[in-house]
């Protein structure tokens, strides 16, 4: 498959940004999706074809599945479930709602659009659904919980779609970034302010010598390794042309590194190693 229709979400940014953008200059007929009809005027006026669609908001799935049918003539080649964020903070400080609320966006929802795409592909005998994971759905980080139960979940069902699906046409495919330069931090600031009360938790002093200092004070310096958003979208490209695309593409060092700490060491000695902060 050289080229053909794709559907992105979480295009205001980064890399569905990126990835909508480099597609489009291929000949790709791409529908970029954002939660926000605001961004979704301006990636229209940049000459993308976007849509709202929010994972929290059921019918704005469907709505845009519709409008994407519609204009594709009822195919679709490829599903890239991209749009997540994070709610940086101790588990035990994670009330109930928010956890709700992130699993809503980085799970549910992309279960829901991919549970409506799949007899699409069926009827027409081929198609690939990428899910973008993350290093955290590899291996878990101390502050970094919420966001790493939804990666985790999204393994699970990944792993368990591409088996069901075999012999179907669908490939399924995961793609698993380490550090991206894109907005995830400063959305995580904002989660953050709004869910974690970390003034009155245990680990008050904790949060003041560690997490603070990273979401705050570190600004937007650059991390150890990070690489641009278009490092996902070379591995995109492969995952949606190739004849026999992989299950998993690792994008940047430290996620290679991760595979291999999971695979390779004991339990407490890689605990040991990634409760470094």
């Amino acid at each position: 498959m050289r080229t053909g229709s794709i559907l992105i979400t979480g295009c205001s940014s980064g890399i569905g940004y990126d990835a909508a953008h480099k597609l489009h200059q291929l000949g790709w007929q791409v529908f970029a999706s954002c939660r926000s009809e605001v961004d979704c005027v301006r990636l229209r006026d940049e000459g993308l074809n976007s849509m709202r669609l929010d994972y929290t908001d059921e019918a704005s799935i469907t709505d845009a599945l519709n409008t994407v049918l519609a204009q594709s003539g009822g195919t679709l080649d490829v599903l890239f479930n991209n749009g997540a964020y994070a709610i940086p903070g101790a588990i035990e400080d994670v009330p109930r709602d928010a956890m709700r609320a992130i699993f809503e966006a980085n799970v549910f929802g992309w279960q829901d659009l991919t549970n409506q795409v799949i007899p699409v592909m069926r009827a027409q005998g081929h198609g690939r659904i990428v899910n973008c994971s993350s290093v955290l759905g590899l291996i878990a980080m101390k502050w970094r919980g919420a966001y790493v139960a939804t990666k985790y979940a999204t393994e699970g069902l990944t792993d368990t779609l591409r088996m069901e699906l075999k012999d179907s046409g669908i490939d399924v495919v995961l793609i698993e970034p380490g550090p991206i330069k894109t907005a995830f931090r400063a959305n995580a600031r904002a989660q953050f302010e709004r869910w974690i009360n970390w003034e009155n938790s245990q680990l008050v002093d904790l949060y003041k010598s560690r997490l603070l200092k990273r979401l705050y004070e570190a600004g937007e310096t650059k991390d150890a390794f990070e690489l641009p958003p278009s490092a996902v979208t070379k591995k995109l490209i492969h995952a949606i042309t190739a004849r026999r695309p992989k299950p998993r593409y690792f994008v940047t060092t430290p996620t290679y590194i991760a595979n291999l700490i999971r695979r390779v060491l004991p339990t407490r000695l890689s605990d040991m190693i990634l409760s470094w902060d």
